[in-house]
């Protein structure tokens, strides 16, 4: 399987990292090592300061597609989760400024956390949907879909082009404002809706 996320996906967020906002869906890729599943503990790495979460929807592909259009994308899904893209922004920052690909900061061990998943069909549009996250009780991150910059299925059809989507895939969608840095002994958890979808510790 594989882990496909997009950037800069929520003008608000953009904003508050002074980027610009993207005319198409920025892409990049997480290796099967970044998945932490199953509430287990998040230890922050020793080449990062400034490890940020990011909140995100999450979608699992559910059947094979190449170059899918955009009408038909709801078709390779059934199940929309809630994950934690872990950042380090020093390193994408240094990364960035030279110029170089940012893959160490968005990519290592550990970096894509996966809550449960819940079917889309119970949720009705899936861009109509709301989630948070709180930080030790303190929700930090109240996201829409609908303020989605490009919503999933336009996601789904352009990813499509270069990446022949598997059963199993992970496409995370995008954060929304409100991203921090989180030390040892935090506490985050994340909801769709009031379902609870993840709830784990920083060590």
């Amino acid at each position: 399987m594989k882990i496909i996320a997009i950037g800069q996906n929520y003008v608000e967020h953009n904003k508050e990292l002074n980027s610009k906002h993207p005319t198409e869906p920025v892409v990049f890729m997480k290796p099967d090592t970044a998945l932490l599943k199953n509430n287990k503990p998040f230890f922050i790495p020793d080449f990062s300061d400034n490890i940020h979460y990011e909140t995100e929807l999450i979608i699992k592909i559910n059947r094979l597609g190449k170059n899918i259009a955009r009408k038909y994308a709801y078709r390779y899904y059934s199940e929309i989760g809630l994950g934690v893209d872990f950042t380090a922004r020093d390193l994408q920052a240094k990364q960035k400024e030279a110029g170089k690909p940012w893959e160490i900061s968005k990519s290592f061990d550990g970096s894509a956390v996966i809550g449960s998943f819940l079917p889309v069909d119970t949720l009705g549009n899936i861009q109509d949907i709301r989630f948070h996250m709180d930080l030790n009780g303190k929700t930090v991150q109240n996201g829409y879909s609908g303020d989605m910059i490009f919503p999933v299925d336009e996601i789904i059809a352009y990813v499509s082009q270069f990446f022949t989507l598997k059963i199993g895939d992970i496409i995370f969608t995008g954060t929304p404002v409100g991203v921090g840095k989180v030390s040892v002994g935090d506490q985050l958890q994340g909801y769709v809706f009031d379902q609870k979808m993840f709830d784990f510790k920083v060590k």
